[in-house]
């Protein structure tokens, strides 16, 4: 049983950056359909305080309301992330 060794990132980097204008290198693209919509269920106890704080900042509902605050906490996990991710690559490096 061989063990197979994964390639690093920077070699994976490597080799797409070497295969880029190649065509032959790549496959068909990969189509990704959004869906129209989500939901999400919370406890009532926080959907109350959610609509609270809805009114609060004047928006027309509380589904709103938690767009707009989930979509600010996302931006900042993936700028947290990405800060990580540099800090890694630059001890690493």
């Amino acid at each position: 049983m061989t063990k197979k060794i994964k390639p690093t990132e920077k070699q994976i980097d490597r080799i797409v950056v070497s295969q880029a204008e190649n065509d032959s290198a790549w496959s068909k693209p990969v189509r990704a359909r959004r869906k129209k919509s989500a939901s999400v269920s919370i406890p009532p106890k926080l959907a109350a305080r959610a609509a609270f704080l809805a009114q609060i900042h004047r928006k027309r509902n509380v589904e709103e309301w938690l767009t707009r605050v989930i979509e600010e906490r996302i931006e900042l996990e993936e700028a947290a992330f990405v800060g990580a991710k540099e800090d890694l690559s630059a001890k690493a490096g």
